[in-house]
């Protein structure tokens, strides 16, 4: 039987012979004999005897690496890296690197979890960023045409020629493009005919350059398209909007999700069925519950009213009764008697002041935020603000939205399946 040596972390298991004088060098025929890796009997066993002190760190060593191969086992072709737009392409969103066709194109496309379908950019497109999608590099590229029933989950379709073309508004800006599929691989997970956007028009400046990945509870998001793959959960960790690195992370599927996590229920809002609703039932400042309007805080289905998580909004929205009462007690408690303003934030400081902590109060779960997710500062350094607005006065304004600069640094879990969402603290900067 030809020699054979397999080690496994600490055992080693041979049918070698001869190895060692004082082994057993019978022929076992097929048996197979176990060693400690530094037994006598063992090939590995060190030249010189390591002390204690040594042993241990050596073990140490060795067990580390094995957890993360074992983690590695469980999340690592389902985790996305996830960047500030901030510091890379010079916008406010997260963004992650997406390949798009064949052979592969990569894009810094935009997560966004109040959206459904993803778009990008293509060649030929009018008014978009100079990064754009080849549609003829690509061998596995296809535009869908009017039959194809995708094009019925579009807003607004038109048949342009044999085309499925769509037209829709993202904040201040207007898209159009064709509808179209092609592979697109995230981490290392590759999904074919994926149906997105392939942009042809643009206006505005709110619009992505590279595109944007949606992340919503609609048909054509990446939930939908992947529900055989990713069974409709996925969490994130949002790094610093000023960390210039890929820190934070997409984790797609339910492997590998936190088990040490608190939950809130999320809820189904027909007036707004991409969006992720949970019940807000009462804001803290310090270690004090603000006094809100029932109102302000309440859902409703029949009126779109409600508390969402939102990845693609910087600074936290709440309905005017509410922001007011929060507002006034954080100046209450943090006691400087000048308060300024700066654009939109109307509680801003010009000395150093410590900030008390505001905690969201959802049913099951409470999320307080540490001065971090909280103050913004001025370039100079001069002028500090509470990172939070009341609701712009329009349509929207009976939806609170806690944004993405109070989710920095906080592991977000979708869980669909189970209609919950988990929070918990985590550091991704």
């Amino acid at each position: 039987m030809k020699t054979q040596i397999f080690c496994l972390v600490f055992l080693f298991i041979s049918v070698a012979q001869g190895l060692n004088p004082k082994c057993d060098t019978q022929d076992h025929g097929s048996t197979l004999q176990v060693f400690h890796i530094y037994s006598q009997c063992s090939p590995f066993k060190p030249s010189k005897p390591l002390s204690w002190e040594e042993d241990m760190l050596s073990t140490l060593a060795k067990d580390r690496a094995r957890l993360q191969y074992l983690s590695s086992l469980v999340a690592g072709k389902s985790v996305v890296p996830v960047a500030s737009g901030r510091q890379i392409v010079q916008s406010p969103t997260y963004i992650v690197r997406a390949k798009i066709g064949t052979p592969p194109q990569t894009m810094l496309m935009a997560m966004d979890t109040s959206n459904d379908a993803a778009w990008i950019p293509c060649n030929g497109c009018i008014g978009c960023s100079s990064k754009v999608f080849n549609t003829a590099k690509s061998t596995t590229f296809n535009t869908l045409g009017c039959h194809a029933a995708q094009c019925k989950q579009v807003p607004n379709p038109t048949c342009g020629g044999r085309a499925c073309v769509f037209n829709m508004t993202y904040g201040s800006s207007s898209i159009a493009g064709n509808l179209s599929r092609d592979t697109v691989v995230l981490a290392t997970d590759p999904i074919p005919s994926y149906t997105f956007g392939c942009l042809q028009k643009t206006t505005g400046k709110s619009v992505p350059q590279q595109g944007l990945l949606g992340l919503g509870r609609g048909p054509l998001s990446l939930l939908s398209q992947t529900q055989h793959l990713y069974k409709s959960t996925f969490s994130y960790c949002l790094p610093s909007f000023r960390s210039p690195n890929f820190s934070g992370s997409l984790r797609l599927g339910p492997k590998g999700q936190p088990i040490r996590i608190k939950y809130t229920q999320l809820l189904k809002n027909p007036r707004r069925p991409s969006l992720y609703f949970v019940k807000l039932i009462g804001i803290r400042v310090g270690r004090r519950v603000v006094d809100i309007p029932p109102k302000a805080l309440a859902f409703n289905p029949s009126t779109g009213a409600g508390t969402i998580f939102d990845s693609g909004t910087v600074f936290t929205r709440l309905v005017e009764p509410a922001y007011v009462a929060v507002r006034n007690a954080f100046r209450r408690r943090v006691k400087v008697a000048n308060v300024t303003s700066l654009g939109g934030f109307d509680t801003c400081y010009t000395v150093p002041i410590v900030a008390p902590t505001i905690t969201f109060m959802f049913t099951g779960m409470n999320v307080t935020l540490p001065q971090e997710n909280l103050l913004i500062h001025s370039t100079a350094g001069s002028i500090t603000c509470l990172a939070m607005a009341s609701a712009p006065d329009n349509v929207n304004s009976v939806l609170n939205v806690i944004a993405n600069m109070q989710q920095q640094n906080h592991r977000v879990l979708f869980d669909v399946p189970n209609s919950r969402l988990g929070v918990a603290r985590e550091r991704c900067t």
